[in-house]
Order: structure tokens, then C-alpha cells, then sequence
């Protein structure tokens, strides 16, 4: 069971940091750094930028509870 739960975790780990990657930059910060100050024609559909924000929430929750099942489990192990 701690490995499933760890496989989950890094799994969702790296979808986080992809996934945050993908959102608009709101500008300034470090998003311009990387482009996300250049506005594109295909990122401006706001359904595609809820969905992005639906999946990002979704997957941080299965993170979040991922970390605390593991931990129960280390603790109890």
C-alpha cells in the first residue's frame, strides 16, 4: 500500500508542476520569464482555462490526500 500511494504521489507531483506550468501568467513574476507575458489566440478560450483550473484543483487534492494517507500509513508502519 505506501508504494501505491507513493507512486501516486510523484505521479500527481509532476502533473502539478506540468499543470501549473500551463496556466496564463497574470503578468510580471517569473511567468513572463518563461513566456507567459506573449499572448497566444488559442490560449484565450476561458472554457479551456476553467477546465485547466478544474484539473489543477482536482489533482492537487489527490496530492494533498495522497500525502496524508502516507504519512498515516509511515506512522502506523
Amino acid at each position: 500500500m505506501i508504494i501505491a500511494t507513493s507512486i501516486v504521489l510523484i505521479i500527481t507531483s509532476m502533473l502539478m508542476v506540468l499543470l501549473v506550468l500551463l496556466h496564463k501568467g497574470k503578468g510580471g513574476g517569473l511567468s513572463d520569464l518563461f513566456g507567459g507575458g506573449i499572448s497566444s489566440t488559442l490560449g484565450g478560450s476561458s472554457v479551456v482555462e476553467r477546465n485547466l483550473d478544474r484539473l489543477t484543483v482536482g489533482t492537487g487534492v489527490i496530492w494533498f490526500a495522497s500525502i496524508v494517507v502516507l504519512g498515516i500509513l509511515l506512522k502506523s508502519h
